[in-house]
């Protein structure tokens, strides 16, 4: 076992094995239950069929109706917030902070005996004390700050600390070694013809005097961290080691890595050639046969050239000849830090390589060296840097100014060195630097990348002694700093995201850099330690995701570890993705839908958990046994399971009855879903696109399929017991399961018929009919209570209805709601269902009136606004009856729908109309009543007024009343109700006028002038231009009998006459088949001056004799009589025992033209039926106007007159219009109207005994 696995093998997390049986449990549960469908159909009496009707065992309590409509109402707003499809937005109610996760503080780091906490402590100083390289800015660079931290991280006292520094001190100091990787080099020259190079580099270390190292007996290896890579064995170079050869090539890339021990890290440089590779000697061979050389008289001249060229002062001549072409060099102190003291011209104070005498200038003269000074046992020498080409540091680049070109630009005048600070920096460097010449004839360019990192290879500490590697102790070291800095910046907080203090991130910088431990062992370490951390002491999940793409990031660039430590991260992953599902088990508790703050949680852990799920085809050994969705989804339906009994044991636990189970059963049902929603609104969108698992539909089946078995034991339970009690329970139970099943519907591409609750329907039909009942009595008894306290007063100042109807109103509409909710599935139920519940609404209406008119009874004074407010509590009641009858329509499966509506709901909603209607007249009769004797004294004062006054004197108190009448009625009755009222009072006054006139006989024309001027009046009255009732409906019906007896009154006998039979000629058969028909053909004779009539036949006559027959005969007669005088009527003779008799006899009239196109000239054909002993029977007439026979309207051209066609004559009875002209004779005492009266009574007389 590897040492990192040590650590953890106290609470060494399970397999995924263990998640794979909870899957498997769940799988099994699922299996072993039956499902609903299967019960359903096995079961006996579970079909379609409507069951028989129940027997109430208990009754609801009565009272007012108010507890229950409130019940009612908290049903329909339940039901509102299931309409569409939910949003984030309204699921996300709560920005507070999330419920705390459980923390188990076994699940980190084993604990450390004191021994090894002594140990780290001593490893942590030693990295203090014994540092190297600079400091970056945001770390601390003070060593006493430093060691200040760590004592309070392990809480020691003062003496204790000093006693540890004391020994560490003591101690040996480490061996330092320079990591050097060359990685690449851009714009080299290019040597060869083809305008390439094939470049390689040469480096190693030089020690201050400018000779080579000699070799020690430690051995560096070089190698390559790069994934899969198939290089051959370490070079066996000692101090001076070589590259590859890159071919062909002016930017060639390396990224190799080498080691190479440091002696002295102030003194020691790092020197570097890049050479044009133009020979077949091998570099590796070189290299070897060059360092086997002791000293330096027996080097090649290969190594003589690097010695030249890394002299400060070399001056190798460009005649020298060369194998291989040089393209640069580089020369880097491990350890360089100087001190500015600058002005324009003046000094600046620098760690000065040995600059050779040879170097001089004229411009030096004056100026002179400075006494040297001494700073940290390094000599400064004080020289005023040059700026010219021969100045090393100035020709390498470590000068910030030196420069050539920028010496030349200023004419002489000298610039100022300002050196910086070329110490490697304690994290490493990484950076370009620029090529060097060999010297003045040199000609180079371009640059070169390096990545530097000064470490340490032998600790005398205690940890190194005992063989714990820098990894192990970086583990160690990270997780007591992080325990420390998560306690002192954020205790109780789970946002806490792992922000390291200066000390901290210091500390860990130069543990690592002297561990050599890489980015992504760093990574791998700062990963395992939080992800562990995190289950003993919340932590924020951004940071752990970070982590882990931060760790990505790395592996991406260097796959590889060591088989311990990927061994640790492989249990770190276990152990985190196992402590994730066990929170995801528990969704609800820790991350609840509505918390904004938890949800970003959820979303969090998740990437975190699909993060993992990206290494594990990079592991040898995988920390999954499956895919991770499969155990996220084992997970989560463990915990759906979980979760429902839990809510199931709470509110409906098996062993209490079926009724007190069946309260906490609505309440699960209701808890269901809501959490449904909160599944499709929140976490699914979550889980498909982090981890690609459908939530929703996995959470919708498990648990829709829990509710219905629990819904179908509990129904099977309580049929045989249905009170109306358990009746209400379970309409309610039944609303929210059909809420369950239609929120699937509404998802796009989803079949309910799959669902455990397709038929569930089926069971609840005898618990929805008896609900039913209950609702038709609690709404009656709603409705009484509303009318005991009403007051038939208006409710506030904008209504005009009183308190009850309002109330009806309501409960109409929550009655329409509520069908809209239940939404029966089965149509032929549906209906039975529908036609029940509008019967009970239209009863309830006329009840609600039956109740209202009682009440206006019991108050036989009521006044006038009482029974305004009764209309308009009818009206509004009509219209909530209505909307609600037609919100109550079902699906219709096999009638045909009228209007929209199945036709027994219309034929209910008729009828009810019609109901109302009478009810509103009867109200309004009651209320005009009140008026009829002031109106009759009114239209009394017009028909006394003398002939004197004007016409618009005499109406004046009339039109007065009815203004004044008129404007109260406004303000008191809603539109409709005014307009029903303006329709009556117009009746009343057309029926007060006409019996004024008949009680006024033979009176002057100027008193049926005066009422003609008042009936036009209260026409424009009643019409208010347009605001009142239509012309037309005031010009109709008695409006018209009264003009035309106006009229009549004021024509002459005969004028009265003629209207009579111009009457007859207008007359329509109703029922044209009653009375039966007659053919005549008529035409008139100009020669002859002579009507010629032809009675050809008639059918269909009534039977008026016992037999079941007639003896019909026909009276043709001319009228009338003033225009033909002398013409006297003709018969046909009697067909006896007949319905249809053919006569096909020709009548002659004398009578000249002029009198046939005469006002009401016409030809009257009675059928009368022949009686030997009494009275002959009228049969019916018909008559045919003069004008419009051929010869009379249109001159006749030859032929026969048999050759025209008949014309077919309805027969009828004489209607009351035609009579009207008749009483207006009768009241006449001239001797031609008296004997035209008498007539027409001989045959009334005859048409009395008529069926």
């Amino acid at each position: 076992m590897s040492e990192a696995t040590a650590v953890f093998s106290a609470r060494r997390p399970p397999t995924m094995t263990t998640l794979l049986e909870i899957k498997s449990s769940v799988l099994r549960q699922v299996q072993v239950r039956p499902s609903f469908r299967r019960r359903t159909e096995g079961e006996p009496g579970s079909t379609g069929a409507d069951p028989q009707e129940p027997t109430a065992a208990g009754a609801w309590k009565p009272g007012d109706g108010v507890e229950f409509f409130a019940h009612m109402r908290l049903i329909l707003k339940k039901g509102e917030g299931r309409q569409g499809l939910p949003c984030p937005e309204v699921l996300l109610r709560s920005g507070s902070p999330a419920p705390a996760e459980p923390v188990d503080p076994s699940r980190g780091l084993r604990a450390l005996t004191q021994e090894e906490v002594e140990m780290l402590y001593e490893e942590a100083l030693y990295t203090v004390l014994y540092r190297a390289g600079t400091m970056g800015p945001d770390q601390v660079d003070d060593q006493e700050t430093l060691l200040g931290y760590l004592q309070q991280v392990f809480g020691t006292s003062s003496d204790e600390h000093a006693k540890a520094i004391e020994r560490v001190k003591k101690a040996k100091a480490p061996t330092y070694a320079l990591k050097v990787s060359v990685m690449r080099a851009k714009n080299l020259l290019a040597k060869d013809p083809n305008g390439f190079s094939d470049p390689y580099c040469m480096l190693g270390i030089l020690p201050a005097s400018g000779a080579p190292r000699e070799p020690g007996p430690h051995k560096e290896q070089r190698f390559s961290f790069r994934k899969g890579s198939k290089r051959g064995g370490p070079l066996p170079a000692k101090c001076i080691q070589v590259t590859e050869v890159k071919s062909s090539t002016l930017n060639p890339v390396w990224k190799e890595n080498f080691f190479f021990e440091i002696e002295d890290v102030s003194t020691d440089q790092l020197h570097l050639d890049i050479w044009d590779h133009d020979d077949d000697v091998s570099l590796v061979e070189a290299c070897r046969k060059l360092n086997e050389v002791i000293g330096l008289k027996g080097m090649s001249r290969y190594f003589k050239q690097i010695v030249k060229s890394a002299r400060a002062n070399g001056t190798a001549g460009p005649t020298e000849d060369h194998t291989d072409d040089f393209l640069g060099c580089l020369n880097i102190p491990i350890r360089v830090s100087g001190a500015r003291a600058c002005s324009p011209r003046g000094l600046c104070w620098w760690l000065c390589p040995v600059i050779p005498p040879s170097l001089s200038h004229p411009s030096w003269a004056g100026w002179g060296p400075y006494a040297a000074e001494e700073g940290e046992g390094t000599a400064f020498c004080g020289v005023l840097c040059p700026g010219t080409p021969e100045c090393s540091l100035c020709a390498s680049g470590l000068c910030s100014v030196g420069s050539r070109g920028l010496w030349e630009g200023q004419g002489g005048e000298l610039p100022v060195c300002t050196p910086f600070s070329q110490e490697v920096p304690v994290a490493g460097e990484d950076r370009w630097f620029k090529l060097e010449p060999r010297s003045s004839a040199s000609r180079v360019q371009g640059d070169c990348q390096l990545v530097l990192k000064l470490i340490t290879t032998q600790r005398d500490t205690g940890m190194s002694q005992r063989g714990r590697s820098g990894f192990l102790s970086y583990m160690l070291l990270l997780s007591r700093l992080l325990q420390f800095e998560h306690r002192s910046q954020e205790p109780d907080s789970s946002s806490w995201r792992g922000e390291l203090s200066g000390p901290a991130a210091t500390v860990l910088c130069l543990h690592g850099a002297q561990s050599n431990l890489s980015s992504l062992q760093l990574a791998v370490l700062h990963w395992q330690v939080s992800s562990r951390h995190h289950q003993t002491c919340t932590l924020d999940y951004g940071y752990l995701l970070g982590l882990l793409e931060d760790l990505q990031a790395h592996w991406e660039e260097a796959s590889s570890l060591p088989q311990d430590q990927e061994e640790s991260l492989v249990d770190s992953f276990s152990a985190f993705s196992e402590f994730g599902l066990r929170l995801l088990r528990q969704l609800r508790d820790y991350f609840p839908a509505t918390n904004s703050t938890a949800v970003y949680r959820l979303e969090l852990l998740l990437k975190c958990l699909s993060k993992m799920q990206l290494f594990q085809p990079s592991f040898e050994s995988c920390p999954f046994e499956t895919e991770l969705n499969m155990d996220i989804a084992a997970a989560l339906k463990r915990g759906n399971r979980e979760w429902y009994d839990r809510l199931l044991n709470s509110k409906s636990p098996r062993e209490q009855p079926g009724p007190q189970r069946l309260a906490g059963l609505v309440h699960l049902a209701d808890t269901v879903y809501e959490d449904l929603q909160s599944c499709y609104g929140v976490y699914a969108s979550l889980f498909h696109s982090i981890v690609e698992i459908d939530f929703f539909t996995l959470t919708f089946r498990q648990l829709e399929r829990l509710v219905a078995e629990e819904a179908w034991v509990l129904t099977e339970e309580l049929s045989p017991k249905l009170t109306l009690e358990v009746a209400s329970g379970l309409f309610e139970l039944y609303l929210t399961l059909a809420d369950i099943q239609g929120f699937w519907s509404s998802l796009p591409g989803r079949d309910s018929r799959s669902l455990a609750l397709a038929g569930i329907h089926a069971p609840f039909l005898p618990a929805v009919k008896l609900w039913l009942q209950v609702l038709r009595d609690q709404t009656r008894c709603r409705l009484q209570g509303a009318v005991d306290v009403d007051t038939l007063e208006p409710t506030d100042a904008s209504s005009k209805h009183s308190s009850s109807a309002a109330t009806a109103s309501l409960c109409f509409s929550h009655i329409q709601e509520l069908w809209a909710r239940l939404a029966w599935p089965d149509p032929a139920q549906a209906q039975a269902l529908g036609t029940q519940l509008s019967q009970d609404l239209c009863e309830a209406t006329l009840f609600y009136t039956e109740l209202l008119r009682k009440k206006v009874d019991a108050q036989p004074g009521a006044a006038g606004e009482a029974l305004c407010v009764v209309l308009n509590n009818v009206e509004l009641l009509r219209k909530a009856a209505g909307q609600a009858l037609r919100g109550l329509a079902w699906p219709e499966a096999t009638l045909a729908l009228e209007g929209g509506l199945p036709r027994p709901l219309l034929s209910c909603m008729q009828a009810l109309d019609e109901d109302l209607q009478q009810e509103v007249q009867t109200v309004t009769a009651h209320l005009t009543s009140k008026m009829v004797a002031d109106i009759r004294k009114y239209v009394q004062h017009i028909s006394l007024s003398p002939d004197s006054i004007q016409n618009d004197e005499a109406v004046a108190p009339l039109m007065k009343y009815l203004d004044e009448k008129l404007a109260l009625l406004n303000t008191v009755l809603v539109k409709e109700n005014l307009s029903r009222v303006l329709e009556a009072l117009w009746e009343l006054l057309l029926q007060a006028i006409l019996q004024a006139l008949g009680a006024n006989l033979d009176v002057s024309a100027d008193f049926y002038g005066r009422f003609h001027f008042a009936l036009e009046a209260l026409v424009n009255f009643f019409h208010a231009e347009g605001q009142g009732l239509p012309l037309e409906s005031l010009r109709d019906g008695s409006y018209k009998r009264l003009e035309e007896e106006l009229r009549l009154h004021q024509c002459s006998t005969r004028e009265c006459i003629e209207q009579y039979y111009l009457d007859k000629l207008k007359q329509r058969s109703l029922e044209q088949n009653r009375f039966g028909r007659l053919s005549v053909r008529c035409h008139y004779e100009a020669a002859e001056q002579r009507l010629v009539v032809e009675v050809l036949h008639a059918a269909d006559l009534p039977p008026l004799d016992a037999n079941g027959l007639s003896d019909p005969f026909v009276i043709v007669e001319l009228g009338p009589p003033h225009l033909f005088p002398l013409v006297r009527s003709q018969r046909t003779q009697v067909k006896s025992r007949t319905l249809h008799p053919v006569y096909d006899e020709l009548f002659y009239f004398s009578v000249p033209a002029e009198a046939c196109r005469r006002r009401g000239a016409c030809v009257l054909f009675t059928v009368m039926d022949h009686d030997w002993l009494s009275t002959n029977d009228f049969a019916g007439e018909a008559a045919l106007s003069l004008g419009s026979i051929g010869g009379i309207a249109r001159p006749q051209v030859g032929g026969s007159s048999r050759a025209r066609q008949p014309v077919t004559l309805h027969l009828r009875r004489p209607r009351a219009q035609v009579k009207s002209a008749l009483r207006m004779l009768e009241g006449r005492t001239n001797k031609e109207a008296q004997e035209f009266v008498k007539k027409l009574k001989e045959l009334e007389k005859s048409m009395e005994a008529d069926p």
